[in-house]
């Protein structure tokens, strides 16, 4: 069968790669076509049509500044689409981009599958009603987005979480310190993401971390689509290091990681890392969301927990001074860093065993066997 995957950012392509392993081994006669990054790109042995990098516009004003862009890609996947003719279109998150591509997709006939449902609990929820109508079959990765679906009667699948698969899958470099140039010194992670709207506000408060550890070393985890001279920019002459590719080796080795608000937070809170969760933007994109946005947290942790789990700094609250306050306790407070770690314990039991590829990709199989 023929499988078109889209995924619009960094986190998609992890995910995406992994079920394009799992479709493989599900169709080993699969073709695929994609609109995704290197990882996917590996997994499918495809060039993709469009990069994640030319993709990632996140916030209200940004999204408005890039609507050219966002325009060109749409046209281009669009015909796409219709020149491939697909078994199935596969998308993955990336609501603003991809629910136009289901809307498409279902003019033309063609079967629409969702794996990672859109955040539509957080904001606008009467999204659902355009999802039911476009969407043939929805793949959960979180818990409580089961009931959410279920109070609108639309069945979805829940099929864990693939941040699971992509930890117990992965093999730690046990000579990550010796290779990236790293001493002995207490490591404090920092995940700024990998979109540059965010990068932009949030890395110089990050690196101004530097004169409140002077005897921890401060390590970025950056992301595929910069280099090494990007985030230097922002930090010059402090001694702090980079590392690509290697987000998973670093959390390993750190005593405590600030991290900004998206997947990062779970796959930190997975490898039991203390964290303090950050996120700042354009003040108004900010603004706006808060009138929109219906939970009462921006963290997958804390949402999935349902109470504060991690400390969250969004905004006027995202200060270097406020992140080293909140890093301090987390490794010099013994009962503060405990109890982070405990509320880990109760996320990792809801979160369930890994396997989420490959009971989705099981799924898809089964239901295109169905109804062909």
């Amino acid at each position: 069968m023929t499988y078109y995957i889209i995924a619009g950012e960094t986190s998609g392509d992890l995910h995406g790669a992994n079920l394009i392993k799992a479709l493989k081994k599900e169709d080993p006669e699969a073709e695929f076509h994609i609109v995704g990054g290197d990882q996917m790109q590996q997994a499918s042995g495809v060039k993709p049509l469009i990069h994640t990098s030319e993709m990632a516009f996140m916030g209200f004003v940004e999204v408005l500044m890039n609507l050219r862009s966002i325009a060109r890609n749409l046209k281009k996947v669009k015909a796409d689409i219709q020149r491939v003719n697909p078994d199935t279109l596969i998308l993955i998150d990336f609501p603003g981009f991809n629910l136009k591509v289901a809307s498409f997709a279902k003019k033309i006939g063609l079967r629409v599958c969702y794996y990672i449902s859109p955040k539509i609990w957080a904001w606008n929820q009467k999204r659902v009603y355009k999802i039911k109508r476009l969407v043939d079959h929805m793949f959960c990765i979180l818990p409580f987005e089961v009931n959410f679906y279920k109070q609108f009667h639309y069945k979805v699948d829940y099929v864990g979480n693939p941040l699971l698969d992509a930890i117990s899958s992965y093999e730690f470099n046990p000579n990550f310190k010796e290779e990236n140039g790293l001493s002995d010194l207490p490591i404090i992670a920092l995940l700024p993401g990998s979109r540059k709207m965010e990068l932009e506000y949030i890395l110089p408060e990050m690196v101004k971390l530097h004169n409140f550890f002077p005897v921890h070393q401060l390590v970025i985890a950056g992301a595929p689509n910069f280099d090494y001279n990007y985030y230097q920019s922002y930090f010059g002459d402090y001694p702090i290091k980079v590392v690509f590719n290697q987000t998973y080796d670093l959390l390993k080795h750190a005593s405590a990681a600030a991290v900004t608000s998206g997947t990062a937070t779970l796959e930190t809170a997975l490898l039991r890392v203390p964290q303090v969760v950050v996120y700042k933007a354009n003040p108004i994109s900010v603004a706006i969301a808060r009138r929109l946005v219906k939970v009462q947290f921006i963290s997958l942790v804390n949402l999935i927990n349902n109470y504060l789990s991690v400390i969250e700094l969004i905004q006027e609250d995202c200060t270097a001074m406020d992140m080293a306050n909140e890093l301090g306790k987390l490794m010099n407070n013994p009962e503060h860093r405990a109890s982070v770690l405990e509320n880990y314990d109760v996320l990792i039991e809801k979160m369930g065993t890994p396997g989420a590829s490959e009971k989705t990709a099981a799924l898809i199989k089964a239901y295109l066997t169905e109804e062909n």
